[in-house]
This record gives C-alpha cells, sequence and structure tokens, in this order.
C-alpha cells in the first residue's frame, strides 16, 4: 500500500519530544479489561485496531481460515480488524468470511476502503451501499449506535451521497489529508496513516527534511479538535519489489526502536483509538500477525520467509493494556519475564548489486522504484535491539556474532537497548543475582551473504523464553524464485523445529521409553530456556501428573493440534503451545493407536 505525503500538514507544527529510554511515571493499579466489546462501543472508550489486507486472502475457503487471526488477536487486547478492501472478485465472500469469524470468537470488524481502488469522485453511492450490506452483522463495530467505517487515503469523497447510500447512521474515521479536506465536519474522526519518520515526502527523513511520528499527531489533533483522533502505530517499514512485478517499488522508513518507542508516545498521547499497520502487509515488512497465517504470495517471500514478527505481538501486549487502562506506563502489566529482540539479517554495508532483483529497470510510475538498497537504507541503524519486560531488575547480557558481550542493567518494567550488529549467532541472558534465569540463542544468524542473492531489509523477531512461530505454506511461498537471480534459495521454510544450539541450557523431557519420539526430534514448541520463576501450571501433587488429554493453548496456531495430540499420547503436555484437560493414565498406550506426528505446521 502506498503512503501519503505529509508534508502540507507539517508546517509549524512544533514536533513531540520522543519517548526516551524508562521514562518515569505514577504507578498504575491493574484495571480489568475483560468487558464485552459490545458494552465498549462509546464515543469513549479507547480502542485498538489492526489493519488487515484482504487483498491477499482470497485463497480463504471458509470462516474458519480466519479464526486463528481473530483469536491471536484478541489475546493481546486487539478490539477489531481494519479490513482494508480494493474491488477484487473474492472480496464480498471474504468479507462474510471475516464477519462470521468475528462473531464467533467475540471480534468486531469493520471496513476500510482501499482508493487506490476505489475511486472517491465516482464511488460515494458504491461506498454507501458496500457499509450498507455489512452493517447490520453481529460483528460490525459500531460506536454509540453508528457504523464505523475507515479508510486508506480517499480525499475528495461525496460524503454526503455516501451517508445518503448508506442509508443507516454511519461513524466515518477515513484517512482523510487536512490540507484537502479542510472542512473536518465531514466526518466523525480521522486516522493518520503515517506511522513512521518520514521526510513529509512518502520516504525515509533527509537532512532538513525529517518528521516525526508525534508531528503528524499533532496535525492531525489541530484538525479535528475535539472530535476523536485515531493514532497510527507501526514496527517496520521495509518492500523490494523488483521488475518481477507490475507494482515495483524498494524503499525503507526506519524502523529500529521504533515499535516501542512509539507505545510510549500513545501511553503518553491517549488517543480514542489506536490502529496498527499492520497484521498481514508483508509486502511492507509491518506485519505482526504470524507468518502461517493464511495467505497468498504477491512476491513478498523473498524477503519474509523465515522472519516471523510474533513476538511484536507480546510486546505490544502489556502496552495496550496500560493504554486502554490510562495508564503512564505498562509495568503493571507484564506478567512475565521476556525478552523480545529484533534485527536486521545482513549488514546495511553488505553488497548484493551482482543478485539483487532490483538491479534492472522497472515501472516505476509511483515514483517508489530505486535500484540496489532501498531508498532510505541509510536511515536503519545496524544494531540488535532488545526490549525487556521484566517484573523485577536484572543484568541483560546480548552477544552479537563476533562482537564482545553487551552487558547491562535492565530495571524492572519495559526498557529497550541497542546493541551494536555483527556477523554469526546472536545471544541472550538474563541473569539475577549471579544465576541465568533466561539463556538462548536466536534461531536466526546475521550473515554476510545475501539471503535469496537480494537487499533483505526485514527484520526477524525472536523472544525469550522461546515460543514457537509460524512459517509459511506452500501458497506464501509460491513466487518466491520468480524473479531471482541465484538457485539456492528454495520455496521451503528452513528454521521450522530448529533445535536449542548445544550450549544452550536444555529443556527437561520426559524419561525415554520405547514410545518417545526420537532424540533429534524437538518440536520448536518446547521450552528453549531453563527460568527459576516456579511454574503456574503444574497439577497439586495429590493428582495423576501424566496427560490423557489436552488442546491446543490459547491464542496458539491450530497446527499444533496434532502435535499436543501425540505428545499427550506420550503422558507429556509441554507448557505453552499446549495445555491438559485432563490428567492420568494416558489414552493410548498402544503406539500404534497414537496418533500420528504431524509432519508441518504449514497451514
Amino acid at each position: 500500500m502506498a503512503v501519503q505525503t505529509l508534508s502540507s500538514l507539517l508546517f509549524g507544527i512544533i514536533a513531540l519530544f520522543f519517548w526516551a529510554g524508562h521514562m518515569p511515571g505514577a504507578q498504575a493499579v491493574p484495571v480489568p479489561v475483560t468487558d464485552s466489546l459490545d458494552r465498549r462501543q462509546s464515543a469513549t472508550d479507547k480502542l485498538v485496531f489492526a489493519h488487515f489486507m484482504i487483498g491477499i486472502v482470497g485463497n480463504r475457503a471458509s470462516s474458519a481460515d480466519y479464526d486463528y487471526d481473530m483469536q491471536k488477536a484478541k489475546a493481546i487486547g486487539i478490539d477489531a480488524f481494519a479490513l482494508n478492501i480494493g474491488v477484487d472478485g473474492y472480496t464480498d465472500t471474504q468479507l462474510g468470511f471475516a464477519y462470521e469469524s468475528a462473531a464467533r470468537n467475540d471480534m468486531k470488524v469493520f471496513i476500510s476502503f482501499d482508493f487506490n481502488w476505489w475511486h472517491p469522485s465516482t464511488q460515494a453511492t458504491d461506498v454507501g451501499r458496500k457499509i450498507a450490506q455489512y452493517a447490520s452483522l453481529p460483528a460490525q463495530l459500531k460506536i454509540d449506535g453508528k457504523v464505523f467505517a475507515s479508510s486508506f487515503i480517499g480525499d475528495g469523497l461525496d460524503v454526503a451521497q455516501m451517508r445518503a447510500a448508506a442509508g443507516v447512521d454511519v461513524f466515518r474515521a477515513p484517512n482523510f489529508n487536512p490540507s484537502q479536506t479542510p472542512n473536518n465536519g465531514v466526518l466523525d474522526s480521522a486516522f493518520n496513516w503515517m506511522a513512521w519518520p518520514n521526510n513529509g515526502a512518502n520516504k525515509a527523513p533527509q537532512p532538513g527534511q525529517s518528521f516525526s511520528v508525534a508531528d503528524g499527531d499533532n496535525a492531525y489533533k489541530a484538525w479535528l479538535g475535539s472530535k476523536p483522533y485515531m493514532a497510527p502505530i507501526s514496527p517496520w517499514f521495509s518492500t523490494h519489489f523488483g521488475p518481477e512485478v507490475s507494482y515495483s517499488k524498494n524503499w525503507v522508513f526506519p524502523g529500529d526502536l521504533l515499535w516501542y518507542s512509539r507505545w510510549n508516545e500513545i501511553l503518553a498521547l491517549g488517543p480514542r483509538y489506536v490502529e496498527i499497520i499492520s497484521w498481514n502487509d508483508y509486502g511492507e515488512s509491518h506485519y505482526i500477525g504470524p507468518l502461517d497465517s493464511k495467505h497468498t504470495d504477491d512476491g513478498n517471500s523473498k524477503w519474509v520467509n523465515d522472519m516471523p514478527h510474533e513476538g511484536w505481538m507480546d510486546l505490544a501486549k502489556p502496552f495496550i493494556a496500560a493504554y486502554k487502562a490510562g495508564a503512564s506506563k505498562p509495568d503493571a502489566y507484564i506478567s512475565q519475564d521476556q525478552i523480545i529482540y529484533w534485527y536486521r539479517p545482513t549488514l546495511k554495508s553488505l553488497n548484493c548489486d551482482v543478485t539483487d532483483t532490483t538491479m534492472q529497470d522497472a515501472n516505476n510510475s509511483s515514483g517508489n522504484y530505486f535500484k540496489g538498497r532501498p531508498n532510505g537504507y541509510e536511515t536503519m541503524e545496524d544494531a540488535v535491539f532488545v526490549v525487556s519486560l521484566l517484573k523485577t531488575a536484572g543484568q541483560i547480557r546480548v552477544t552479537s556474532g563476533g562482537n564482545s558481550a553487551v552487558t547491562y542493567l535492565a530495571p524492572a518494567g519495559a526498557f529497550a537497548q541497542k546493541i551494536p550488529m555483527g556477523v554469526g549467532k546472536q545471544k541472550f541472558e538474563l541473569v539475577r543475582n549471579g544465576q541465568s534465569v533466561l539463556s538462548g540463542t536466536s534461531p536466526k544468524d546475521i550473515s554476510d551473504t545475501c539471503p535469496c542473492g537480494i537487499y533483505n531489509f526485514n527484520a526477524f523477531v525472536g523472544q525469550l523464553p522461546f515460543k514457537t512461530f509460524g512459517s509459511l505454506d506452500s501458497q506464501g511461498l509460491a513466487s518466491l524464485t520468480v524473479g531471482l537471480h541465484v538457485s539456492t534459495c528454495q520455496p521451503t521454510p528452513t528454521l521450522i523445529g530448529t533445535a536449542p544450539p548445544s550450549n544452550d541450557p536444555q529443556p527437561t523431557y520426559p524419561p525415554p521409553t520405547a514410545n518417545t519420539p526420537p532424540t533429534w526430534w524437538k518440536p520448536a514448541s518446547f521450552p528453549r530456556t531453563i527460568s527459576t520463576q516456579p511454574g503456574t501450571t503444574a497439577p497439586p501433587a495429590s493428582t495423576p501428573t501424566s496427560c490423557n488429554g489436552d488442546t491446543v493453548a490459547d491464542g496458539e496456531s491450530p497446527n499444533l493440534t496434532g502435535l499436543c495430540d501425540f505428545l499427550c499420547s506420550k503422558g507429556y503436555c509441554p507448557p505453552g503451545p499446549c495445555k491438559y484437560n485432563s490428567l492420568g493414565t494416558p489414552k493410548w498406550s498402544d503406539p500404534n493407536e497414537a496418533p500420528k506426528l504431524p509432519g508441518s505446521r504449514s497451514r
């Protein structure tokens, strides 16, 4: 999706001071946020949305294909998906599926019209009719009884004509530009798309042309007055489409620690609504949803394969809870020690010109195509970014490749640090009182070779304790080799089932028996770290401790069902991906009757 220009919005705006590090603030008392969303749809409630691209999910066959996304999003506090739609032939089918799944999972959805495809000057009636088509469905988000609708760009739309065609009260929160729609009377709220530091002209900051995300906040708030503001937040932006597609584009905005600093800005700003950009826009690398969220490949798999971002969801969870409670920091909503880290797969100095896909001429009608390294790459730091979410203070030690280890004190709460990146393995450790609490090596090395021959400025996101992550399936990998200039890259994930390196603390497995899996099989869902914190899921000592009935844990992929069934058949329920329903004698004592070992996590 293209990003609109903001230079005309920012004249005379004073930049908001960026949150840096661990800003002090009053300790918040946790406030339950479990009220039904139906009871919280008033004009004063704080709600969190995530931008969801319908255009890449035309391969979904039923509403069940949306359940995984709904459950994952709900688990971290997201209230609704903004369903970005163009004019694809499958749009209505997929909208129907999404609305049905949302209702089943106690989520809300609303339509976000993408005016790259819709025409504001001629389709106001069509927009209104589309809103009316879904207005009465149970999952439709409503504010004070009004049907919520949004957009990407769309200035010039005849809003009065749209409302007349809708035939229902519409709460209109479009991504209009204040300079193009100076009369805010035509809307109820407004969404600012520009979630990244920029130069005011849809590219990365330049000397003398640098605007923060907070500058955009100020411009929109000044324009809206007392009307509610929908603030953007995004962790990253990198796109690298070459001449192999008709929509060639190749640029970045500086992400670095943006996901952390922007959440702190959101807590200070306290906007009525927040929209995450995005859940599943893999092509622009700002997805926080899992890779195994079912979708087709528009060519993005070249830089998305083996690059999960799910750790960003875990980072967001306490911030979302704090935002809804009006707290100034997330500390009271951190339930366990976690380390979330991310980095690019190579240093920006690595030269891939000989084999990169963007070194040839391509369609540049958009002005977004550049050859070689993506435009704006200089603004990104060669660093490993680390955010700790700690119950109590501790020392964190990071070793990036061949660089010397860096050790620093991380206070209780959320804290960010950046470490110079080095080629090789990436190791992380949390130490308290001289004892290792968390320790692990990332599944992804930083490399000195060009991945698939290209410049890949996407981020790999990992976390401790280790959590299993999704992988692209065959449809999500279908275009990986198209346009590549190397033959060494295959359309298959390589990080599935990665075992911990031998120098990592190893999890304790059940005593070996004739029925246990072979020792080389260590599914990615097993814990990769040892924690000194007491477990919270162990049954009372007086009860049987062998699992004889289990299911996938809340928020985990349904693709783990076979794995959970298999391990439970052996009397073991791995914490994290699975949860037990009953304890006692394992149901399947005969290995010939046990469920078969799942062959793949791919959806």
